[in-house]
């Protein structure tokens, strides 16, 4: 596992992710709570979930060994119960 990638379950990140557009290429920060970690060795991937606007529920699924994440950066850590936080997609916790 990588340096850039040492966070848990339940941890609020800031991933920094590169998108290419025409030509050009720039980082977009995604904000959000782990909610859960999955696979092993290059396939292994994590989930994030935000709230955007109008309170609707934002989840993206980021691989651990992608070339377009440029840093990831833990903005609270937290301590949970579960591996897998999916009762988070309940409507009362939005």
């Amino acid at each position: 596992m990588n340096e850039k990638h040492v966070f848990n379950i339940g941890d609020i990140i800031k991933v920094h992710y590169k998108i290419k557009e025409g030509g050009k290429e720039r980082v977009q920060p995604f904000e959000g709570t782990v909610i859960a970690k999955r696979g092993a060795g290059i396939s292994r991937t994590f989930t994030v979930r935000k709230i955007g606007n109008a309170k609707i529920g934002i989840e993206r699924v980021f691989p651990f060994h992608s070339p377009n994440i440029d840093k990831v950066e833990v903005i609270k850590s937290q301590k949970v119960r579960r591996a897998k936080l999916y009762y988070m997609r309940d409507p009362k916790f939005k």
